[in-house]
């Protein structure tokens, strides 16, 4: 049977990876603790900073990849780190089933989400029990008036999360002339596997991709539309438009959808979403470019992290650079366009195109590479600068997707701009020009 110290040792290892990251995220970036208790857990019964003694056992008399049974579950043989025993981890990369009075819920990507093609990737098979599994957010935003709460614990193969959706950070003023809603807090929750595997193929698509540490999804599409022939950008609709030219809501100045210095904005319902690198949950040192700092989970179980990443993949002693990614603007528009006199290359996601290899990143805005908490290498991905902002696919299986329960869903993010502009004295359109 492993012994106490083994565990321990488990515990202190990923809890110290944990903390390494909790020590730079105070208050002001949104990462910090309430209610004292080192970020990377210490329990041990799988659901903190170690696995149980059960999934240790398990495995004891086997080698790396073997089948084993622990508490029930099958799954296989790993180790987070080379210098850890293993431990019997869930099969597959997805989730177990949640149980007991776990609520079920829809997948995040929703009715628009598509199955991943290809096969596991080898050696991509991560193992992020223990880290930052009992994060939690739990304070009083005073510029909202509301509390900001969010809960992680990891169990069962799962990392879980439930949170009211509120930020800890300033936000921008809503209602705004681009964005009528307010903020208010609105149940979620999400249940993520703790063992992911990166698949081969383009990735499978999701709306609702990621969910930061603050319990704060991200949600970079939008649900407006231009029709195919416009004489004027005010014929396009920003709440459920007709048509097959999708907006983006960053990086073009035709629309305006109310969006703060996070890179985020409102739904009708009241839930507040990041389309971009949530500014306010970063720390000084990542601002400036001097570290990488692990900002949420995506659907698949995999991090994601803001901005910065290695500039040698594999070598951590290579300095920090902006991730770059591999999306260019088209250099000529898709058949039918509208006119780039009335919108210019770029304000549509059906604009950009993936170049293998033009930047650092896939076409998931990701990449494998060490990390602060991960030094051996793990996939991750990226909010950046530039197109996607956050990726529009993950690379590992869709059925590991978180499960949500929140009230209401989607609706109206904006109304018609040049409607607003003239009601609300919203910013005016651009001037027609080229691209």
């Amino acid at each position: 049977m492993p012994t106490t110290e083994t565990t321990a040792k488990y515990a202190l290892i990923m809890a110290g990876s944990a903390l390494a990251l909790a020590a730079c995220t105070g208050p002001s970036g949104g990462g910090g603790r309430a209610g004292g208790g080192p970020p990377g857990g210490g329990q041990r019964d799988g659901r903190g900073g170690g696995p149980s003694e059960a999934m240790l056992a398990a495995c004891e008399a086997k080698s790396s990849g073997e089948s084993c049974t622990a508490d029930g579950q099958s799954g296989s043989c790993m180790a987070p780190r080379s210098n850890l025993p293993l431990a019997c981890v869930p099969e597959g990369g997805g989730p177990l089933q949640p149980r007991g009075n776990q609520a079920e819920g829809r997948p995040v990507g929703g009715a628009r989400a598509s199955s991943n093609t290809g096969t596991p990737v080898p050696g991509t098979q991560a193992y992020t029990l223990g880290i930052l599994c009992d994060h939690s957010v739990d304070t009083f935003n005073a510029q909202l008036q509301l509390p900001s709460q969010a809960m992680w614990s990891c169990a069962r193969g799962q990392r879980l999360l439930t949170s009211n959706s509120v930020p800890m950070h300033r936000v921008g003023e809503f209602p705004n002339p681009g964005n009528p809603s307010r903020i208010s807090a609105q149940p979620y929750s999400v249940a993520i596997t703790t063992s992911p595997v990166a698949f081969s193929g383009p990735g499978g698509r999701v709306k609702e991709p990621a969910v930061a540490l603050n319990g704060v999804k991200f949600d970079p599409g939008t649900a407006g539309r231009c029709p195919d022939t416009i004489s004027d950008p005010s014929e396009c609709d920003l709440g459920r438009g007709d048509g097959q030219w999708s907006i983006e809501a960053l990086g073009q100045d035709v629309f305006d959808f109310g969006e703060d210095e996070n890179n985020a904005h409102v739904q009708p319902t009241g839930h507040y979403h990041y389309h971009g690198v949530p500014e306010g949950m970063l720390t000084g040192a990542t601002r400036r470019g001097e570290t990488m700092q692990l900002i949420g989970w995506a659907a698949d179980g995999f991090p994601i992290y803001a901005r910065y990443g290695y500039a040698v993949a594999r070598s951590p002693l290579s300095g920090i650079k902006a991730m770059a990614s591999s999306y260019r603007v088209k250099s000529t528009p898709d058949a039918g366009r509208p006119s780039i006199e009335l919108v210019p290359m770029g304000a549509f996601t059906n604009d950009w195109e993936y170049v293998e290899g033009l930047g650092d990143l896939d076409e998931c805005n990701g990449r494998f590479a060490a990390t602060p908490e991960f030094p051996e290498g793990i996939y991750h991905y990226y909010a950046t600068d530039t197109f996607p902002f956050v990726q529009r696919c993950v690379k590992g299986s869709v059925e590991s997707s978180p499960t949500t329960e929140q009230r209401g869903s989607g609706g109206r993010e904006g109304r018609n701009r040049e409607r607003r502009g003239r009601e609300n004295g919203g910013r005016r359109q651009r001037p027609g020009g080229g691209s």
